[in-house]
């Protein structure tokens, strides 16, 4: 890993955003925000789900670690950031960059596919519901989020190898806010082919799969609704995903934006805030749409505070 002088690189320059340096503590104070709520909303939701037993279904097993993915892939970017804002040098060891690359790239990738077990589970809890209790038992909960965990772990971590066997000899700074692949990638000084075509292929099967997934699990859960004569089923039915929905086509979507048009011309001040879309703000997002939109956790939620008060 060396620049063209043959010096070893032993970190990275973050560049940041446009005119950060005038306006940083104005973004320091909206992103200090932001990742309080995140904090609060999160660590929240799983104690919430952790101390009321009417949670502890299927549904809020999956609910308590997309929580909990949420926040740590937050954290792996959001304090760095926040340092930068208020250094007079944004950078980060050339270590820090890896770790930073590979915990991201873990939890997101998780994230992906615990919302596609979300899915699974409406699926059977709509089309199955006398069969459920037995269908999604907590061993089958506990593989499927094994598996999330484990396809996370090797997605970033083939791609982090992929990504930092590169030689960086054009520069040390990452036109970014935080250690991504792709501006990584700029980088280098070696033909980076087949660093896109990993890049593209692990991450097109993580869409493809847990997306499949999805719209398996909601085609038919669109056809049971179609199906009931009960209006209240239904309108029951609709309330129960609703919150799920709004998730996935958040995080799926920013998803898309984000890695499958990479390359498509877009300006990299644009690739950023799509960024902090994805990275900061969705984990901040998460907890307030189950909470008012979940008539089961603003239950909980009322339990909890006139216990309190």
């Amino acid at each position: 890993m060396e620049h063209s002088n043959n010096t070893k690189v032993t970190e990275f320059i973050l560049l940041g955003f446009a005119g950060q340096h005038e306006s940083w503590h104005i973004l320091f104070v909206v992103f200090l925000v932001i990742y309080t709520a995140t904090l609060v909303g999160n660590v929240g939701m799983i104690l919430l789900i952790k101390l009321h037993s009417s949670l502890h279904t299927p549904m809020y097993f999956f609910l308590q670690h997309l929580a909990f993915v949420d926040l740590c892939y937050s954290s792996a970017v959001t304090p760095k950031t926040l340092q930068n804002f208020v250094s007079t040098k944004p950078s980060i060891s050339f270590t820090g960059c890896i770790v930073q690359l590979l915990v991201y790239g873990t939890f997101v990738t998780s994230d992906c596919f615990i919302l596609a077990a979300m899915a699974v589970d409406r699926y059977v809890a709509i089309c199955y519901p006398l069969r459920y209790p037995v269908i999604m038992s907590q061993r089958l909960c506990t593989l499927l989020l094994l598996g999330s965990y484990t396809m996370g772990f090797l997605n970033a971590s083939v791609n982090t190898t992929f990504t930092f066997l590169s030689n960086f000899c054009k520069s040390n700074t990452i036109n970014h806010f935080f250690c991504d692949a792709p501006p990584i990638l700029a980088l280098s000084c070696s033909s980076i082919d087949l660093n896109i075509m990993v890049l593209t292929i692990f991450v097109g099967f993580n869409l493809v799969f847990s997306v499949s997934a999805v719209i398996f699990s909601y085609t038919y859960i669109l056809a049971a609704i179609i199906r009931m004569s009960s209006a209240s089923g239904r309108k029951k039915a609709f309330s129960t995903c609703a919150s799920h929905m709004t998730t996935v086509t958040i995080f799926y979507g920013t998803v898309c934006y984000m890695y499958v048009l990479h390359g498509t011309n877009r300006s990299q001040e644009q690739e950023k805030v799509a960024s902090v879309f994805y990275a900061i703000m969705i984990p901040m997002l998460n907890p307030l749409i189950y909470s008012l939109r979940n008539q089961d956790v603003i239950e909980a939620l009322r339990h909890t505070r006139n216990k309190c008060f």
